[in-house]
């Protein structure tokens, strides 16, 4: 088959996927062996047959779950943007590494362009960053940088006989954090996991008094992330009285945005939700959530240390393949990063930012944010639904309230499952206060006020059947 037609059978198919994503059910659910026998996945190998391959191509969708369908509210991420898509599939066609100027020359650029674009953003002064994996890989660079810094033998010697140093983040913190302190040679032990407030939020009294008795016991905090946007309730750590600890226990402050750090975005929910962002040292945002880029794609940025990304990540002989010049300029960005291979996903997001601008992007986030509200409204009006707790932010966290002699926790989790199965919508679930919630996301452009009261009658009518169904 001769490339012309393969090309034109794959995007034949990709826009009638494209086109009918919204439509129908966002899922036919079929249980893991079910659909394994239906995929046949040992069938056909090896036959460098173009229609073969096509074939699997179009089992994949079929059985795939349609993430741009307003049913799909699982998730901190939603169908991809077309103009983030277009640059997955020119960066696949292409298919370099943005590892080096020579093998990746535009997207090179393009990231130095957008990483100075969201320095100047965030109000980071004499910074710099880079694009990583995801939240989670940012997190842990953020730590490691907290830890060279406050003692620069570390990245020689490791943590031998040094002296203790702790973490510090929000009970509620990304598990990212965790792994980071694995990986990182600190210890999850050393991770201080500080208890929140009513409003979901690092407990400040309770984060003073563990670094009192961490520098008392001879111990050094090294490091403290706040989260903008927890997981499962959307609170935001107070960044003021942790600057202020800052100053008095010579800590790193970072703020982990992979959630709700979109609202930099918009001067209004900046000056709401992330007053004094920049005055932290470090602070990562993934473009993939709220503003809808195609997986993955992440920034780091640093506050006022221009080197602490060649200090913290490069290590080992790269004179085989980094170019960098003697003028101090970074050429290879792969000189900066852990890793060697690196993804173009710099003209994904460029392509967003181009299309879309600040102002575009901030009238999303301003809408989710009103939808979400909208959202809060309708439970509360709902009398078979109720908050689980209050909303904080992006994050409505609700549950159906059975009669008193029903458990409430195996009802919802029967209530979600069966909406699931039946095709009819995937929302989230969490814990706050040890209850369980089922969380609302809003991510999807898709989705609007009609949709949410679909959404809602749909839990409402389903929580009936569930009942109807125990009574009899």
């Amino acid at each position: 088959m001769e490339q012309e037609i393969i090309f034109e059978r794959l995007l034949q198919i990709i826009t009638r996927y494209y086109r009918d994503r919204d439509s129908g059910r966002f899922v036919e659910y079929h249980d893991p062996g079910d659909l394994q026998r239906l995929l046949d996945l040992d069938g056909g190998r090896g036959t460098e047959d173009w229609e073969q391959l096509f074939s699997w191509v179009e089992k994949y969708l079929a059985h795939a779950v349609k993430t741009s369908h307003p049913s799909y509210l699982n998730r901190m991420w939603a169908g991809a943007n077309l103009p983030s898509v277009i640059g997955e599939m020119i960066a696949a066609i292409t298919n370099t590494s943005a590892c080096t100027y020579e093998t990746a020359p535009v997207s090179t650029l393009m990231e130095k362009y957008m990483l100075r674009t969201m320095l100047d953003l965030v109000d980071f002064k004499n910074g710099t960053g880079q694009m990583t994996t995801g939240s989670s890989n940012a997190n842990m660079i953020a730590m490691m940088a907290a830890r060279n810094l406050i003692n620069p033998e570390i990245k020689q010697n490791g943590l031998f006989r040094q002296p203790e140093l702790f973490g510090f983040v929000n009970a509620d913190a990304h598990y990212s954090m965790d792994r980071a302190a694995n990986i990182i040679g600190l210890g999850t032990t050393h991770l201080i996991k500080v208890p929140v407030d009513d409003h979901g939020r690092m407990s400040l009294p309770a984060l003073e008094q563990r670094l009192t008795e961490i520098v008392e016991a001879g111990g050094v905090p090294f490091f403290v992330g706040a989260t903008a946007g927890t997981t499962v309730r959307g609170a935001y750590d107070q960044l003021q009285p942790l600057l202020a600890l800052r100053e008095r226990y010579n800590f790193w402050l970072h703020v982990d945005g992979a959630w709700g750090g979109a609202v930099v975005f918009s001067d209004t929910l900046r000056r709401q939700y992330l007053p004094h962002l920049e005055q932290a040292d470090s602070f990562t945002l993934d473009f993939h959530k709220m503003l809808g880029t195609a997986l993955m794609c992440n920034v780091l940025l640093f506050n006022d240390r221009p080197s602490i990304l060649k200090e913290v990540c490069s290590a080992g002989d790269e004179s085989y393949i980094f170019r960098n010049g003697t003028d101090g300029d970074v050429r290879d960005l792969g000189s900066l990063s852990l890793q060697c291979g690196r993804r173009v996903d710099s003209l994904k997001w460029f392509l967003d930012w181009k299309f879309y601008g600040q102002t575009g992007m901030a009238k999303r986030i301003e809408h989710y944010l009103d939808l979400c509200r909208y959202a809060e409204e309708q439970v509360q009006q709902a009398e078979e639904l109720e908050m689980v707790v209050p909303r904080e932010s992006f994050n409505i966290c609700f549950r159906y309230r059975p009669p008193a002699d029903i458990p409430v926790e195996s009802f919802n989790r029967d209530l979600r499952e069966r909406m699931h199965r039946q095709g009819a919508s995937l929302v989230g679930t969490g814990f706050v206060n040890g209850e369980l919630t089922l969380r609302l996301l809003i991510t999807n452009t898709n989705v609007d006020k009609p949709e949410i009261n679909n959404f809602f009658q749909g839990v409402i009518n389903t929580g009936r059947e569930l009942l109807s169904e125990k009574r009899s």
